[in-house]
């Protein structure tokens, strides 16, 4: 047994009690009596297609969330979302704000609503055993797989021809968590062979490994289609939260396909990289945005310290330490863990905050808005308070022998 583990025991209970208050946050703030879902006191478009995921999975793997309510609202909402998500009839395309009696009111450029609504709709139909929510979830997935390699897309960004063809890390990414999340977990008792979900499980982990360069020593936002460096600042732009997601991320495909070597590359140029880069010396915390040459960004909130890289990067410590056990991993974790507490969490009216100055004083004191809302918060303590668990009783067999 480790030194580290009555620590870690309480970080669990820490954790766990956290993802009870978070949870009831939402249950008490965003649901719509009327119309099924969009909560009165936050924006119209507060994004609730993920939330759909966080109740389905918390009621379907975490034994104290078995409520019927919990999964009742997911229901509610994934029927919602299937019937009011697309554009217009017949469109392959899901809207990323809704009005509160389900018009579409925005769409995004990108396809991370449709990647949003495989995830959540899968989950779903996992939770409830229910075989159309799982079918909706593969029309999604299916229609993002085939736009991520290059399908034309219904109302997407028009191609001109100065601009570079450049890939965002956010998009490999997507489809690695689409694929994953088709393929099930792999405690799930194991399902047909899904050669698609391979497919995209393999291309998303092939496509992001691009956007390491110069010898893994950074993680590019941007990328050429092959790989290459852009120009300019577009082609520096580095988000440290976004390669600690892609860790944790990565380290799940490796644990399906035993890749121990991949697996460590994930840690050192996903993990340790970014900590060691993305970390704000003076202040603590990770910046936003930064330049892979030093020079400045351009982004306004480059050293803003958001919510989400933080947990993250909480995630993505425990997914390393569980893949190959390393004790920095884990007095990584509990600084971490300790800050991310200290900062962001609001003890007075519960759940975090989002967006911090550089000093980690508060810059919004919202905390719902069109990026935040029932999910990375939820989805980062559960994913923790589960890889706790298995790391104490990991711990407490080895002590044992």
């Amino acid at each position: 047994g480790s030194q580290g583990a009555p620590q870690l025991r309480a970080w669990r209970g820490r954790i766990g009690a956290e993802l009870d208050a978070a949870v009831e946050f939402w249950e008490r703030h965003s649901h719509d009596p009327e119309h099924g879902w969009d909560p009165k006191n936050y924006p119209p478009e507060l994004p609730q297609i993920p939330q759909i995921w966080v109740y389905s999975r918390l009621y379907r793997t975490v034994p104290r969330f078995r409520r019927p309510e919990l999964i009742q609202a997911a229901r509610k909402a994934g029927e919602f979302l299937q019937s009011h998500a697309r554009p217009q009839a017949g469109s392959t395309r899901a809207a990323f704000a809704l009005s509160r009696d389900g018009r579409p009111e925005r769409l995004q450029r990108s396809f991370y609503s449709e990647a949003f609504c495989a995830l959540g709709l899968d989950e779903l139909g996992r939770a409830t055993g229910e075989s159309k929510y799982r079918a909706w979830a593969r029309g999604w997935a299916l229609a993002v797989w085939g736009w991520a390699r290059g399908s034309p897309m219904e109302l997407g960004r028009p191609r001109f021809s100065g601009t570079p063809p450049q890939q965002a890390l956010a998009q490999p990414m997507m489809v690695l968590k689409v694929g994953l999340q088709l393929l099930g977990d792999p405690r799930d008792p194991p399902g047909d062979p899904d050669p698609e979900a391979e497919a995209m499980a393999e291309w998303g982990a092939r496509q992001l490994l691009l956007h390491l360069q110069r010898g893994d020593s950074v993680v590019l936002e941007n990328v050429s289609p092959e790989g290459e460096e852009l120009p300019g600042s577009l082609g520096r732009l580095m988000n440290p939260g976004h390669a600690l997601e892609g860790a944790w991320l990565l380290l799940q495909f490796c644990q399906r396909r035993g890749d121990a070597e991949l697996g460590a590359r994930a840690v050192t140029a996903l993990l340790e990289g970014p900590l060691k880069w993305g970390w704000d010396p003076q202040h603590g915390g990770l910046f936003y945005f930064l330049d892979a040459d030093g020079h400045c960004p351009t982004q306004l909130e480059w050293s803003m310290k958001l919510w989400w890289p933080h947990l993250e990067a909480m995630v993505a410590l425990l997914a390393a330490h569980l893949f190959q056990p390393q004790p920095s991993l884990i007095s990584q974790f509990l600084q971490l863990a300790q800050f991310t507490f200290d900062k962001f969490r609001d003890p007075e009216h519960g759940e975090f905050f989002g967006y911090l100055n550089r000093d980690g004083s508060v810059a919004l004191s919202i905390k719902g808005g069109p990026y935040k809302g029932c999910f990375h918060v939820a989805r980062a303590l559960l994913m923790c308070e589960e890889m706790l668990g298995a790391i104490l009783e990991r711990e407490g067999a080895a002590g044992e022998k």
